[in-house]
């Protein structure tokens, strides 16, 4: 089966829709899938839910979605550096849904393996366990959260081989794995295509089985937050 596709519109036909659910992959401007985000505002499907840590920035990442109105509802651990995010919030233009990020994570990776639901201790006695299912283990209390499963995956890594296996690079790996193991379909646009057999199978960080469909194309690397100072006089 082919999983190379020419490039990122011709990886989501077919496969987007109002009102679903896409699990993104990256943190802040790390890893993020720009170039499938981009061919998602182009299409103008709207009404959306993403499961993301974050919505990138106003102008790059989820954030060109929230500008065009597409997003209906964040699945998210962080709002901040991004002044739209925050605003449609705030007026209460956008739902969000707070997740803290290990349970962002393992919601995901849950929702990968079939997982239904699971417990953890973390947001017992905060808003987070609001109308959640509560019980003891041991003598301590956790509370019940759902594994994700979304309609799409999209994500982004540095390497594929034609059978879709990846590897990430560096901390850009984040929460792109998991976010590919929990969608029905799962799209990656990579750096670079290599033979099938040429990874080292120890160095595979995702394996193919979770992989639909594959692009390549060029990215760019933003900084999100530079600091740097004066070079001192030698």
């Amino acid at each position: 089966m082919n999983k190379i596709y020419p490039n990122a519109s011709a990886a989501l036909d077919g496969l987007l829709h109002d009102g679903m659910l896409i699990a993104a992959g990256g943190f802040g401007l790390c890893g993020i899938p720009e170039l499938l985000l981009q061919a998602i505002k182009e299409a103008g499907t709207k009404d959306l839910t993403f499961a993301s840590n974050n919505a990138g920035v106003d102008d790059f990442g989820i954030g060109i979605l929230l500008q065009t109105r597409q997003v209906k509802k964040m699945i998210s651990s962080y709002v901040g550096e991004n002044a739209e995010f925050m605003r449609q919030y705030l007026s209460g233009e956008l739902e969000l849904e707070f997740n803290p990020q290990g349970t962002l994570a393992e919601r995901m990776r849950a929702g990968g393996c079939g997982i239904p639901g699971f417990f953890t201790k973390t947001g017992v006695g905060t808003v987070i366990a609001e109308g959640k299912d509560h019980k003891d283990f041991n003598g301590e209390t956790y509370i019940m959260e759902e594994g994700i499963f979304a309609d799409l995956s999209i994500v982004k890594a540095w390497k594929a081989d034609e059978t879709g296996n990846l590897i990430f690079r560096k901390t850009a790996r984040n929460f792109n794995p998991p976010a590919a193991m929990c969608g029905k379909t799962c799209v990656v646009e990579v750096e670079e295509i290599v033979p099938t057999g040429s990874l080292d199978p120890d160095n595979i960080h995702l394996p193919g089985i979770y992989v639909h469909r594959i692009i390549q194309g060029e990215h760019e690397k933003r900084i999100e937050q530079r600091t740097t100072r004066k070079r001192e006089d030698a």
